[in-house]
């Protein structure tokens, strides 16, 4: 079947014109109803059973899981219905009105990740004369720019159930096993106040919190020592000290401190002993300077990612596209995936340099490829099942 890049088009426009930014900032956070609509009408005309699913604790935010097919087995394919917030001033176009040039198809989440969903439905369109023997399922999620509270929530319900699943991020199709974990925690401070004249009339905030600095890069300082993984370009764990504030004038001891950092761990390692870590080091810290440290989490986090290099989905998804598969830093839903029992991998068009910011685009380039591979793990985990463990070794094209 040939990829209709003008249905594609009209599909994503349609899909980029519904806004759905997700944001911890209140003045930002929107709903992503309409967008879910969208998919489940275009899936439900293919033959899809869809659900809407409210996430609890957060208004006019849902997930959809669109089935078609049963069976214990069978493939998820998933991707997040949100968009992060946008700088309409420096945009050369109307980031919701997608605008083709130059071979891209620019538009606010063209890339990160609405772009992914229609090449899903066209591949659907290009095995649909073909029964499924396992089911196929279609994700979108709320709120992975911000929260996860979308994936969050499925895990809450034990859904989807399959054996084998596939996150749409932009990796320029080359298949992502691995990615670190992200922490994003705040330390504050509570000293007292009193006149500078005189350091006993208080407890000085900014000056434990010299030594709370001190100690997060010791610590820092023995994780990469001890944790290092080749397969990443960054291959230690990461530390940034992100923002502090402090104090209020010059003349006054300062009583209240507020750090914020993030903590970015290899697989392996675990975000809870992390924290549980710090909070250790931090206690001889308060007990020395009579000041109270509280450590707190700014989001909850997201473990890191690994899934098993000879695992099926892995050697099939090495084998449809031709590269070995490889890890990135940025953080995604496949541990949330993972953790409902599934295989897990992170495979998409577009690539990650384009998200984030003004000009967002898809490279057109990318959306045949793209297709041919989503309906080749459809025909191989839900139309011929049982062919992936017999298949021959993969090749690397880069080799």
């Amino acid at each position: 079947m040939t990829f209709d890049l003008k249905l594609y088009s009209d599909q994503l426009a349609q899909l980029v014109a519904q806004p759905s930014v997700s944001c911890s900032a209140p003045q930002w956070d929107m709903g992503n109803r309409k967008v879910l609509d969208l998919l489940a009408d275009w899936l439900e005309a293919r033959g899809f059973q869809c659900e809407l699913l409210a996430v609890p604790g957060k208004s006019g935010k849902y997930n959809l899981i669109a089935t078609k097919g049963s069976g214990a087995g069978g493939l998820v394919l998933s991707g997040h219905s949100d968009t992060v917030p946008y700088d309409q001033n420096r945009w050369q176009s109307d980031p919701f009105s997608l605008t083709e040039r130059d071979g891209k198809l620019y538009g606010l989440g063209a890339t990160d990740m609405k772009g992914f969903f229609p090449a899903v439905l066209a591949a659907i369109d290009a095995v649909a004369d073909q029964p499924l023997a396992q089911p196929l399922i279609v994700i979108a999620t709320a709120d992975e720019e911000s929260s996860m509270s979308g994936a969050r929530a499925l895990v809450e319900l034990g859904r989807p159930k399959a054996r084998y699943a596939v996150i749409g991020e932009p990796t320029e199709l080359r298949p992502v096993r691995m990615h670190k974990g992200i922490m994003m925690e705040s330390i504050r401070v509570r000293g007292a106040s009193g006149h500078s004249s005189n350091p006993a009339l208080g407890k000085n905030a900014l000056e434990t919190m010299h030594g709370v600095i001190s100690e997060l890069l010791t610590y820092r300082s023995e994780l990469q020592t001890r944790y290092r993984n080749p397969g990443f370009q960054v291959d230690v764990p990461t530390m940034n000290l992100g923002c502090i504030h402090g104090g209020d004038n010059p003349n006054r001891i300062c009583a209240e401190c507020e750090l914020h950092f993030d903590l970015r761990a290899l697989p392996g390692m675990d975000n809870d002993e992390l924290r549980a870590a710090i909070d250790r080091r931090l206690r001889p810290i308060a007990e020395r300077s009579g000041t109270d440290i509280v450590l707190s989490e700014l989001f909850a986090g997201v473990e890191p990612f690994e899934q098993d290099e000879h695992s099926a989905l892995v050697k099939a998804c090495e084998r449809l596209t031709g590269h070995t598969s490889e890890a990135v830093a940025f953080a995604t839903e496949a541990p949330f995936l993972q953790s409902l029992g599934m295989e897990t991998l992170v495979l998409g068009p577009g690539s990650i340099n384009q998200a984030h910011q003004p000009d967002e685009f898809i490279d057109i380039q990318q959306l045949a490829p793209a297709v041919d591979i989503l309906s080749g793990l459809i025909d191989r985990f839900c139309i011929q099942p049982d062919t992936a463990a017999s298949e021959p070794p993969v090749s690397d094209k880069r080799n």
